[in-house]
Formats: structure tokens, C-alpha cells, sequence
């Protein structure tokens, strides 16, 4: 305790500081996630809070980010169409989810596994992080613009044919479930049936409208038909309010779409326009007050957020008393994903925040932390979240030295909610859109894309020559944007290995060539005896023996030359096989053995000796005392035991 207290001052400044910072992009991001703002508050109320006491980096500051929140973005929409678009019908297996990828970081951090996180290749980060960039940028457009899908009666109404059929689809479910469908007797399904009503068929109409329009596909599907709104109000801008006048007014106009592409402009503008003047005072939270303030006080018919309670956040138990484990099923792996992505995040950020404290963090129980931090925030309703480079930084250069910071920047937060809930909801959405768009350019990995002209061209696709680093980025880019951002990053690290083992099996193999003792010698073969050169071959196996280094070894046999009786294989510097490897090395043995030549080892590292032993290639096919501890006892054993016949 007294450690905790023994930088108050400088914790208490960094923490509000931090969570100043955080407060606009916890809005943002809980909007953008599809929960609303509430839910991006209380995410980064509980994960700041419970992830700095726990955690294993004193100065980390967490709470949702970028990534985290565009892999949520998925798991949201996918169980809300689930659900038939009812949001609170959707989140008890939503929050299930969350809070089992938290547990999942528990999990990892108990296992000791944070330590192995850095092997995941730069090039799939690279082109996950670019892609979480395009995704925001893309989808934020149309709230930039003003233009939500299910708000066009127009294009909602092309599905109602659609709305009808899944709402029959649903009747004839029901009657499945509860046994009563007969075929030759639709009464029952008539009935039920009559009694759809136009409000039914406009909600499902704009549940289907705002799904066909969500994601990247899907934004830039209805852009055009925004853009062309945009450009009919720019035509006749007196059908369109910008002030806000009574729905019963006669003056009452269309929403103007111009007035919300300025507020999100504005908000740009400002973001990078006050970082010339001073970095003292965050950007973010300068545009946010400034635009939510000339909307609110001259009175413009912007549309605002979502409600904020400023309730204190109480626990959804329906977690527990409505779980059903085969509503959460097919996300499991969605959560996983979470739960690595979540570690990366973090431990990037822990990294930085070492450089910047010259410290040394504990990955381990930095993810123990983090997961309990996402598992009570998911209890609480919050969207999950990780270590923020950004509030980090902003934390430590505030004078943020232990972990009191983070949890003050937790508190303030609540404070926050509490006490400004009901003035936060009268925050223009489109300001939150333009603060998204600045995110998105920001966490996009600039160094990876500036990189590829330079990178070697390693590999030939077809006729053309590129980098390998560079197709497993733009994959994972490609995948990641259009498709999905999980198999996206499971498709990527899969060829990534595979590039990997393939180049290393390379080496392994021009490292080991075949070769004659003439053609080849180390330093202690020079002494060998000239008349029994070729009498004898030398196989020097150099690395490691594995499944992707096992071609040239299989030609052992078939490479030899009568004259050679026996064959010496120094195994010094092969100091790991893998089972194909083994396999690989006992069919040669078996074919050398039944050539009737003389095999022996020389040298065998510890594991490669086990492995052998295990399936009894040595002493079955080589005899212990044809193995050799060092090259100058099998010389000798040569001298003594092979002919001079050529």
C-alpha cells in the first residue's frame, strides 16, 4: 500500500489526465461498436480500473481500442441478426462472449504463455492493424455524412418482400419448436400469420436494411445512395433544417446531412489543427467540447447520440441466468481471437511504456490483468479492451509512475458517468464519427506500407517477383477489410509459418548438402587417411532436422557411391529433430542397412539422442558402439575396422 501512495501527485495528475484523454474515444468506440457510448464507457471505467491493479506494467493505462473494438464490431452484429436485430436480446450472449475472452487472458497470462506472444509475425500485425484503420474509416463515413440506412424509408422499404419472409420463416419455426406444424393443416400458421402487422414488417425491414448496409461491403454498397443525398441537399439546401424547430412546426424540413458532414469536419480540423498549437491539452477532447458546444448552444438539428443514463453501471447477471452454451458456440473462437488480440495490444503497449520508464514489465501477469479487467467489465456491460499506447504515453509524460494511475483514470471516469451522463448524451454523433476517422488514420501501420518497395523480393508468384513479407500483409489486409478480421489473422499467421518453415528448410538444406570428403572438410576431418576417402563418406547434418529440411537427407542413400562402405554422420550441429525428421533419418538408415553398408554417428545432441532412443533407432539400426562422442574416436575406429579396396 505504501508503494501504491508513493508517487500520489504525479499518479493523480497522469490518471485524470489519461482518463481525459480516454473519455471522447470511450464514447466513440462504445458507439461504434453498436452497444451505444454507455457501453464504451463502462468497458473503459472496469478495464482501467481492475487492469492496473492487477496488471503486470505500472504505468499501463487500458481501456477499448481500436482493434479491439472492429473485432467486437463483428461479434455484435453477427449475434444481434441472430437475435432478429433486438439488441437487448442479443447481449446477455454478447457479453457472454466478452467475458469469455476475458477469462480466456486469465487463462494465458496463468499459463505463462505472454512470453510467446512476440512470435507472431510483423507482417500479420501489419496488415491487421492497416485493415482495422480502412474498416473505421470506411464504416464511419456514412454517420460522418449523416446518412443511416434503417432512417431511408426508401431503401428500407426494398426489404420488406425480405422482412415478410423471415417473419413467416420465424412462425413456422416456432410452430416446429413447440409441435404443433402440420402440413396438411396451415391454420394455425395462417392465423399467426394475419397477425404480422405493417410495424412488425418496418421493424424487420430496418433490421435487414441496417445489416445489408453494415461492415466494410456494406457501407460502401449504400455510399452512393448517401453521397447522392448529400449532393440533392447541396442542390436545394432550403428543404433541409439546420436549426432545430418543433416536430409539430410547420417549418419542420428533412434533416440536413451537409450540417453533419461540417460537425464531423470541424471535429478533424480541430483534432490535428490544435496539435500545432499545444499537445499539453488533448485534441480530442478540445473538438469534442468545442463542436458539442456550437451545436448544442445555437441550437442545430444534429442527431445526437445514444442516451446516457449517468446511472451507476449495475451487473448484468442475465449473463448467468440466460446463458445458453450453444448460443456462444460458434464464437468461441471469436473469443480466443479476442483474447490474443487483447494480449498483443497490451504487451505492444507494455513494451513502449518500458522504453519510456526504463523498466521491465511482467507479461504474464499483465494478461492475467488485462482479462480480469475484461471479464468484470463484460459482467458490467462493457465493450472489451486492452493496453492504450496513446493514454500510456500521455499517462507517463503526465508524471504516472505506478499503477494508482490507472485506476484513478478508472474512477474519473465513473465520476464522469455519474455526474455529466445526461449532458454527454447531447454529444453530436457526427463529432464522434470525425473523432473515429482520426483514429483510423492514426492506427494504421504507415512503417509496414512504406516498407514495401524496399523489401526483397524473396518469392516468384506466376511470372511476377515480390516479397513474401509483403503478400502475407496484403492477405491479411485483404482478408481482414472484406471478409473477416479473425480467419483473416488465422489465414495469415498459417502462411506465415508455413514462408517460414519453407525458407528455414532452405537453409537447412543448402547447409547440408551432400557432399564427398574431398568436396567438403572441416577442420578436424584434414588429418583423414587419403587411401580410405573412398572408402568412406561424411554427411555433416548442420541445423536442425525437421519436416521442412528432410528432402536432402532422403537422397543420402542414392547419392552414394559403391565404393563407400560406410558412412559417418556427424551430428554436432543438428540440435533438434522433429518426428518427420526421425522418420525421415530411420527409412535411410533402413535403406543404407540394407546395402549392406556401415553407418555410423558421431556427436548426437541431447534431444535428437532421445527422440532416436524413443523408437529405438539406436540400438536397433546403430549400435551404442557405433555411436561416437567425438570424430577422433570414430577416426580411429576407421583406422582400425575399414579396407583400403580401391
Amino acid at each position: 500500500m505504501k508503494n501504491l501512495f508513493s508517487n500520489f501527485k504525479g499518479d493523480a495528475f497522469g490518471g485524470i489526465t489519461a482518463g481525459i484523454v480516454a473519455l471522447p474515444l470511450a464514447l466513440a468506440f462504445g458507439v461504434s461498436s453498436g452497444l451505444g457510448p454507455s457501453a464504451g464507457l463502462y468497458g473503459a471505467i472496469f478495464i482501467s480500473f481492475f487492469a492496473a491493479l492487477f496488471g503486470g506494467t505500472s504505468t499501463q493505462i487500458s481501456g477499448p481500442t481500436a482493434p479491439m473494438t472492429a473485432v467486437s464490431m463483428v461479434v455484435i452484429a453477427g449475434i444481434i441478426a441472430a437475435n432478429g436485430g433486438d439488441v437487448e436480446k442479443a447481449m446477455p450472449a454478447i457479453l457472454t462472449v466478452f467475458l469469455l475472452a476475458g477469462i480466456m487472458q486469465v487463462g494465458l497470462g496463468a499459463l505463462g504463455l505472454g512470453a510467446y506472444i512476440k512470435y507472431i509475425p510483423y507482417p500479420v500485425v501489419s496488415g491487421f492493424m492497416t485493415a482495422i484503420g480502412v474498416i473505421i474509416l470506411i464504416t464511419q463515413i456514412l454517420p460522418a455524412v449523416g446518412y443511416y440506412p434503417k432512417e431511408d424509408a426508401e431503401y428500407v422499404n426494398q426489404f420488406k418482400p425480405q422482412a415478410e419472409e423471415v417473419l413467416l420463416e420465424g412462425i413456422l419455426k416456432d410452430e416446429m419448436d413447440e409441435g404443433i406444424l402440420v402440413l396438411e393443416n396451415f391454420k394455425e400458421t395462417i392465423k399467426r400469420s394475419e397477425e404480422i402487422t405493417p410495424k412488425d414488417i418496418k421493424k424487420e425491414s430496418e433490421t435487414l436494411a441496417k445489416k445489408n448496409a453494415s461492415g466494410v461491403i456494406g457501407a460502401l454498397k449504400v455510399l452512393p445512395r448517401a453521397f447522392e443525398k448529400l449532393f440533392d441537399e447541396i442542390k436545394k439546401p432550403s428543404e433541409y433544417n439546420f436549426i432545430k424547430v418543433p416536430e409539430e412546426s410547420p417549418e419542420k424540413k428533412k434533416k440536413s446531412l451537409l450540417l453533419e458532414v461540417i460537425l464531423a469536419l470541424g471535429t478533424i480540423f480541430i483534432i490535428y489543427g490544435f496539435k500545432r498549437i499545444t499537445k499539453a491539452v488533448p485534441s480530442t477532447l478540445v473538438a469534442l467540447i468545442v463542436m458539442s458546444g456550437i451545436a448544442f448552444v445555437f441550437g442545430l438539428d444534429y442527431k445526437p447520440i445514444d442516451q446516457i443514463t449517468g446511472n451507476f453501471p449495475l451487473p448484468r447477471m442475465e449473463i448467468f441466468t440466460e446463458f445458453s452454451f450453444g448460443d456462444i458456440t460458434p464464437y468461441i473462437f471469436t473469443a480466443l481471437t479476442l483474447a490474443l488480440l487483447g494480449a498483443i495490444d497490451s504487451l505492444l503497449t507494455s513494451v513502449v511504456a518500458d522504453n519510456m520508464t526504463k523498466t521491465k514489465h511482467k507479461p504474464n501477469k499483465e494478461l492475467v490483468g488485462q482479462g480480469i479487467g475484461n471479464s468484470i467489465g463484460a459482467i458490467f456491460g462493457g465493450i472489451p479492451g486492452a493496453g492504450a499506447t496513446i493514454r500510456t504515453v500521455v499517462n507517463i509524460n503526465s508524471g504516472g509512475k505506478t499503477r494508482l494511475s490507472g485506476m484513478i483514470a478508472g474512477v474519473l471516469l465513473l465520476i464522469i458517468l455519474l455526474a455529466l451522463g445526461p449532458v454527454a448524451s447531447q454529444i453530436p454523433a457526427a463529432v464522434l464519427a470525425g473523432i473515429l476517422i482520426t483514429v483510423g488514420i492514426g492506427v494504421m501501420d504507415y512503417k509496414g506500407l512504406k516498407a514495401i518497395p524496399s523489401l526483397p523480393k524473396d518469392m516468384k508468384l506466376g511470372p511476377i517477383r515480390l516479397s513474401s513479407e509483403v503478400l502475407i500483409m496484403l492477405i491479411v489486409l485483404g482478408l481482414s477489410t472484406f471478409w473477416d478480421l479473425i480467419y483473416a489473422v488465422g489465414i495469415g499467421l498459417v502462411i506465415a509459418s508455413l514462408m517460414f518453415m519453407k525458407k528455414i528448410g532452405d537453409i537447412t538444406a543448402r547447409g547440408s548438402d551432400i557432399k564427398t570428403l574431398r568436396e567438403e572438410a572441416w577442420d578436424d576431418e584434414i588429418d583423414f587417411p587419403e587411401n580410405l576417402k573412398e572408402e568412406v563418406f561424411i554427411k555433416h547434418i548442420k541445423g536442425p532436422l525437421f519436416f521442412g529440411s528432410t528432402s536432402e537427407i532422403q537422397a543420402l542413400a542414392k547419392q552414394l557411391p559403391d565404393t563407400a562402405r560406410t558412412v559417418i554422420i556427424r551430428m554436432g550441429r543438428m540440435q533438434y529433430i522433429d518426428q518427420s525428421g526421425l522418420y525421415a533419418l530411420e527409412d535411410i538408415l533402413v535403406d543404407l542397412k540394407s546395402d549392406d553398408r556401415k553407418v555410423l554417428f558421431v556427436d548426437i545432441p541431447k534431444q535428437p539422442r532421445y527422440m532416436m532412443e524413443r523408437i529405438d533407432i539406436i540400438p536397433d539400426l546403430i549400435p551404442e558402439e557405433d555411436c561416437f562422442k567425438t570424430f577422433e574416436d570414430c577416426l580411429l575406429w576407421v583406422k582400425e575396422n575399414v579396407e583400403d579396396t580401391v
